[in-house]
């Protein structure tokens, strides 16, 4: 949907907040055994700085990796929302493991058990970060890009991103 780069760094900073946002209640939720409002308040601490790792890393490897990956996938032309499904899948395979290492190495501090820790991390988040990207968090933003960004209604979702 994004063409311009004024475009991607809006579509990058809407996907980043609401990824970041159920990424941490959600983990948050896992590490004291169930989410309560002082969890949400500590999800919402937490916020700001994995936002920002989350936009940045998105920006520099995330996307230009996961386009890369997407477009190697056989996605048939008669169904152009299999391109939709394939980069939305393909963030999440980049994404989730980079954010749970950034995670892991702030939040856990895991000393020399790192890569035990990033995986079972990356085990945990995986399933969440993929179906909430898939049907909630995806379809969200780019219904909100699209009321943000007019211009951007006027090429079909599907259509757009079957032709990157």
């Amino acid at each position: 949907m994004p063409k311009t780069t004024v475009q991607k760094v809006i579509f990058g900073l809407l996907m980043s907040f609401f990824m970041v946002l159920a990424m941490e209640m959600y983990n948050t939720g896992l590490r004291n055994g169930g989410l309560t409002n002082a969890g949400i308040l500590n999800a919402l601490r937490e916020l700001p700085l994995m936002f920002a790792l989350c936009f940045l890393t998105s920006t520099v490897v995330g996307e230009p990796l996961a386009a890369r990956l997407a477009a190697r996938l056989a996605v048939p032309r008669e169904w152009p929302f299999a391109a939709v499904l394939a980069r939305s899948a393909m963030t999440v395979c980049v994404m989730c493991p980079a954010m749970s290492l950034w995670a892991t190495v702030i939040f856990q501090q895991p000393g020399i058990e790192l890569v035990p820790s990033w995986l079972q991390t990356v085990v945990c988040n995986f399933p969440m970060a993929f179906f909430w990207q898939i049907f909630f968090c995806g379809p969200l933003v780019r219904r909100l890009f699209r009321l943000l960004v007019p211009s951007a209604a006027l090429v079909p979702a599907c259509a757009e991103e079957a032709a990157e």
